[in-house]
């Protein structure tokens, strides 16, 4: 009885069927051989694990417990080495994260793992290719894993917003606003009697306000005779392919789009 709680905890996690789980149905059947192929190759070359896992939505839980609770119970990686790393997308939600297994954060860092979710994943998805954001997320995981992070890195530079500067729009918005009250008073002097109807001596009726010009006060200027309005893995699945037994302490990036 004791352990029944915990094996319905995890009942609604899918089943590791290959390293590509798409049960979201949003990789075509070419991308996903391409994926599953390159990323056999890569786990062949140096023993780290990358899967990608779609499920359709979260079901109300964040993404970054339920990816946590994903990669261990898949325990990707090799046991000694926690070398896995999960990539999953839930579209319902709108929700991605790269989930890194402990032996890879020093490797695989959140800010790569950022990087490739603002700069691969978030525009292709935007634009409806979840096939195409998927694959090039795996290609610079791939990329900076085999000890390129480079590219990656200055591509991220080149996407980087310049930061505002707050000192030059402070005064921008300091002279528009003074601006906007001298002149304006100025205006309320000189154009009420121009263009305006004469209602009696020094008071003259202009776009819907009665105006004082020759009453102004020294910080207002004119005054207005009626009111506007306001501004207001523990099991392993088929195909032969299984975790290795590794585990995550929740490194990496999560986003959305």
């Amino acid at each position: 009885m004791l352990f029944l709680p915990l094996t319905a905890f995890a009942a609604d996690l899918p089943a590791l069927t290959g390293r590509v789980v798409d049960n979201a149905g949003i990789i075509d059947s070419g991308t996903k051989a391409a994926l599953t192929q390159k990323l056999a190759d890569f786990e062949a070359k140096g023993s780290d694990q990358i899967v990608v896992a779609t499920i359709p939505s979260l079901d109300g839980e964040e993404i970054e417990p339920y990816a946590n609770r994903l990669f261990r119970f898949w325990k990707l990686g090799q046991a000694k080495e926690n070398n896995g790393v999960l990539l999953l997308v839930a579209p319902n939600d709108r929700k991605m994260r790269i989930e890194v297994g402990y032996g890879l954060e020093g490797t695989l860092t959140d800010l790569h793992t950022k990087l490739i979710i603002e700069n691969d994943m978030v525009p292709a998805f935007r634009a409806g290719d979840f096939p195409g954001g998927i694959s090039k997320a795996v290609d610079d995981m791939v990329m900076v894993l085999e000890g390129n992070p480079e590219e990656l890195e200055a591509r991220g530079k080149r996407n980087e917003q310049p930061p505002i500067d707050m000192d030059n729009l402070f005064f921008t918005v300091f002279i528009s606003i003074w601006a906007i009250i001298f002149f304006g008073s100025m205006a309320a002097s000189i154009l009420p009697p121009i263009f305006g109807k004469k209602l009696g001596p020094g008071r003259y009726r202009w776009l819907g306000m009665t105006f004082e010009p020759s009453r102004r006060s020294s910080s207002s200027g004119w005054s207005s005779g009626s009111s506007g309005g306001s501004w207001s893995s523990g099991s392993s699945g088929g195909g032969g392919f299984s975790g290795g037994g590794g585990s995550s302490g929740g490194g990496g990036s999560s986003g959305s789009w």
